[in-house]
């Protein structure tokens, strides 16, 4: 089987789930970060070099203030656990998204957390915290204008190459693979410009429900596109 080199996730379904259970959705959230880990290890186990989750929107921001909270009280408490798992399994982790809105104490653990992991030979885990593409890419053209202001680049040169070093995901491969659970069927505002050829798994499973055999589920259905036309393979049905 053909492994993508890179999956991209967004993590949706963890309201839904609670709710289903008669939780709160609080408790959604912190079984889906639970969860996170546990995806780390099988997609490294299966061959997967590169994944990137959706951990927190720009939009998410616009969330009830007490769900806002206990969002960014999971972060920090996530932020202390991901170091211990990245050392664990070897992993380098990378935070993209503008962090300036967060607070100052879960910067500072972000920084830790990439120092630590830099040398790591293992999962390259991207986490998307205060990220939206639009976001990304208007300050990726800021600072590009800004360097062609200053002489720093030149405007005539500008491609999709040099873009693409302005952007949060700089020196990673764009992802393979897009995985988005919960049955919805958008973008929702992440890796716009990234996603450009990439193929869509649409799964209707919640995130915290999301398995190893659902993983798998998403790289065999990789395995049936036509990556060179964009198409099924002869003698398969679309899904």
């Amino acid at each position: 089987m053909n492994i993508p080199q890179h999956v991209a996730i967004i993590l949706d379904g963890n309201g839904r789930w609670a709710k289903s259970k008669g939780m709160p959705r609080n408790y959604g959230h912190a079984q889906g970060s639970k969860n996170v880990e546990r995806i780390c290890e099988e997609a490294w186990r299966m061959g997967i070099k590169y994944l990137t989750v959706y951990a927190f929107s720009t939009e998410n921001w616009n969330r009830p203030r007490d769900e806002v909270d206990a969002l960014m009280k999971l972060l920090r408490n996530y932020m202390k656990t991901c170091l211990k798992t990245a050392k664990k399994n070897d992993m380098k982790i990378r935070v993209i998204g503008d962090l300036r809105r967060l607070d100052e104490d879960i910067r500072t653990r972000i920084a830790e957390l990439e120092k630590a992991t830099k040398e790591n030979g293992g999962l390259n885990f991207q986490i998307a915290i205060n990220y939206g593409s639009r976001d990304e890419i208007v300050r990726a053209v800021r600072r590009l204008a800004a360097d062609c202001a200053e002489g720093r680049a030149d405007a005539g040169g500008i491609d999709e190459k040099l873009f693409g070093q302005y952007l949060d995901t700089a020196g990673i491969p764009d992802p393979d693979l897009l995985i988005r659970t919960s049955g919805e069927l958008r973008l929702s505002n992440f890796l716009l410009w990234q996603l450009a050829y990439t193929e869509f798994y649409f799964t209707d499973v919640y995130w915290p429900d999301f398995t190893k055999e659902e993983l798998i589920k998403a790289v065999e259905y990789y395995n049936s596109r036509d990556r060179r036309y964009g198409g099924v393979k002869e003698g398969q049905t679309d899904v």
